[in-house]
């Protein structure tokens, strides 16, 4: 199987690459343009109703977005993981801690992806107390977390490019 997926590698190397890094910059800089640019921007809206409408929405568009680059990114990682042989390199260690965060960052993904749909669910009840309650860690605490870790398995990414 280590040969299959190393020469799968050796053949297509530059597209898996590619492909990694497209679905990181996609995953995390969504995420950075969501909490920086287009949070505080829902925040002028005055309607609570409206701007909870839009949150769902933009929130569902950006996970909806992600999604293929998550499987994408985990894929790509595992192959490259094995087809660029850093077992019993210096850096292996690496490797993992990378696999690590990436893994943090889906569970943390799946959690958002799961409040945010039952908080859709209440908003179209109309209980709008219930759906905030759901997506208000979002924003100050679940997003962050998804940025830091996702910066730090892209500078990861770098050191173990760079050996």
């Amino acid at each position: 199987m280590r040969e299959s997926i190393t020469s799968f590698f050796g053949e297509y190397a530059a597209i898996l690459v590619f492909l990694h890094i497209v679905s990181a910059v996609i995953w995390v800089g969504g995420m950075i343009a969501v909490r920086v640019a287009v949070h505080p921007s829902l925040q002028a809206i005055e309607d609570a109703n409206v701007k909870l409408g839009r949150t769902l929405q933009i929130v569902g568009r950006l996970f909806n977005l992600v999604i293929p680059f998550i499987i994408i990114l985990i894929f790509t990682a595992t192959v490259m993981a094995v087809g660029l042989g850093f077992k019993g390199s210096e850096l292996y260690w690496l490797v993992h801690v990378k696999e690590g965060i990436w893994m943090l960052m889906t569970i943390n993904f799946i959690y958002m992806y799961i409040k945010r749909s039952k908080a859709q669910r209440l908003y179209a009840t109309g209980d709008l107390a219930g759906a905030k309650k759901h997506v208000m860690h979002f924003p100050n605490l679940l997003l962050p977390i998804n940025i830091v870790l996702g910066l730090a398995a892209i500078f990861a990414g770098v050191i173990l490019r760079g050996y």
